[in-house]
């Protein structure tokens, strides 16, 4: 079984897709139950990874290749490591949660969107799993496609407008990323195996070429600043359920690719520029923050608030490269990747959990608009705790996932620059600011209008999906050292390959 549970995990949601589609919009309680059906035992499979995977070598292990098209030089080969077996089970575990929170909120066309989430989930995972580059290229561009659908359908009322930009955008990045695979694959002698690709001599023009290609295709992805402009109105208008995958999972394919790809064949151009990614992920965890700060759509502020996280996520992975190469400190660049890998995993839980209570809200008010409400914690006793402990994850507070990945990020930049610790560290107040402010107007003071007080309380349903995130930002909060080890050895294998010049 283990042979095949990677091909196992990506196509058992799309080939499930399938009987979800056939049950019809006749049908909506089968689509729903099969849907369902399906995430949980993709969930279950990637569950199963832990066992197989050993995490002490931080290899990539359980690897699968066919021949694809064998003229071409292109496999099927798939392969996982410590990150990526904690993003597929973050995937799985996500997909779950977005299946039962859509349960009876979407009405139109319910077999469709399930469908499409599903073969979402299956893409998601094929990018975690791919070894072979063109594979990995088939996967990030085809996840754009249930995506576009499901922002397109079920989404607002500019949802045209916001799937234009989203796939042009992302689009537009992956041009050049493709450029740089194919001038590689002629490098190597006509391979895309991305092993043979890190391992041929490269130029430092030659590298720092690839590594604009490949920042150009990542960046849109993660998204950083000054390309982001897709991710807010992307979130504002697509469901919630869309958002919560794109926020939870889709964004953290930006940060992967820099670990598969810029790091192992460009160490030595993304050692050179590494301090123009630091300087555009500062300006994303500060100058971000402050756009928070004044946005009045409740979905708005966390679609920037994520942004400024994961500005974490790629100033942890570049630090890496002052505190190997320029203060040949090995150790404090392990802490500042694991750090960011944390804070992938840490903020799929948070921004996926921050989009569920707003769409609660929304499917009651039919307004995100943070004005239209106040007073809610007097008739929604129950949705009110959890609103207030994922505002306090998304804040950073000891305890709470959202501390960990940024703490750790912190205390590696202080190794490297302490001026570029002061800023990281910015985020937590300015992260607090914007937060509280929005959870103290939505929450808190007496009921400022009739219809907050005609508001029920979440239902089992909705306590089940809440419940769930809760649990994962207090268990990373209180526990990280399970995840921390799945990963350690990967991490520790990436950071040596920093050290490795090719000039």
């Amino acid at each position: 079984m283990s042979n095949h549970l990677l091909s196992l995990l990506i196509w058992l949601p799309v080939v499930g897709a399938v009987p979800v589609l056939l049950a019809g919009a006749g049908r909506p309680g089968l689509a729903r139950w099969i849907s369902l059906l399906v995430a949980v035992a993709t969930f279950a499979a990637s569950l199963a990874l832990l066992p197989a995977y050993d995490a002490s070598t931080g290899t990539l292990q359980l690897g699968e290749s066919l021949s694809w098209i064998p003229s071409l030089g292109i496999n099927y080969s798939l392969a996982v490591d410590g990150i990526s077996v904690a993003l597929i089970i973050l995937t799985t575990f996500v997909q779950i949660l977005v299946i039962v929170g859509a349960w009876e909120i979407i009405q139109n066309k319910p077999h469709q969107y399930m469908a499409a989430m599903l073969v979402l989930e299956g893409l998601m995972i094929g990018v975690f799993c791919a070894t072979d580059a063109l594979l990995f290229y088939v996967f990030f561009e085809a996840m754009l496609i249930p995506m576009f659908i499901l922002i397109g359908i079920w989404g607002g009322p500019r949802r045209v407008y916001a799937t234009l930009k989203f796939f042009i955008y992302t689009f537009f990045g992956s041009i050049f990323m493709l450029v740089g695979l194919i001038y590689l694959y002629h490098k190597t002698g006509g391979s895309f195996a991305i092993a043979d690709m890190a391992n041929v001599h490269l130029t430092l023009t030659e590298q720092a070429w690839l590594f604009f290609a490949f920042l150009l295709g990542f960046a849109i992805k993660v998204p950083m600043v000054p390309v982001h402009t897709w991710l807010p109105d992307a979130h504002v208008e697509a469901p919630t359920g869309g958002s919560v995958v794109l926020a939870a999972v889709m964004l953290k394919i930006g940060g992967y690719g820099f670990l598969r790809f810029s790091l192992p064949i460009t160490p030595d151009a993304s050692h050179e520029f590494a301090w123009l990614v630091i300087v555009l992920s500062l300006i994303a965890v500060c100058y971000i923050g402050y756009i928070a700060l004044v946005q009045q759509d409740m979905k708005k502020l966390v679609a920037y608030s994520s942004i400024a996280h994961m500005g974490f996520v790629t100033l942890g992975i570049f630090i890496a490269f002052l505190l190997v190469r320029d203060s040949n400190n090995p150790d404090a660049a392990r802490l500042g990747m694991q750090g960011a890998m944390v804070q992938m995993i840490s903020h799929g839980f948070i921004s996926g959990a921050m989009f569920t209570c707003i769409g609660v809200l929304y499917d009651r008010m039919h307004t995100r608009q943070i004005k239209d409400y106040g007073g809610v914690i007097n008739v929604m006793p129950i949705f009110a705790p959890f609103y207030v402990l994922f505002a306090m994850a998304n804040s950073g507070l000891p305890g709470t996932s959202g501390f960990v990945g940024e703490f750790m990020v912190i205390l590696a930049s202080f190794s490297a620059n302490p001026w570029i610790a002061l800023f990281g560290a910015f985020t937590l107040i300015i992260g607090a600011a914007y937060t509280l402010w929005m959870v103290k107007r939505v929450l808190w003071g007496d009921i400022k209008n009739k219809h907050v007080a005609e508001l029920k309380d979440v239902n089992g349903r909705e306590i089940f999906v809440l419940s769930a995130f809760a649990a994962g930002v207090l268990v990373l909060g209180i526990w990280p050292e399970p995840l921390v080890h799945l990963m350690d050895a990967s991490v520790a294998r990436l950071v040596e390959q920093l050290a490795i010049t090719k000039v």
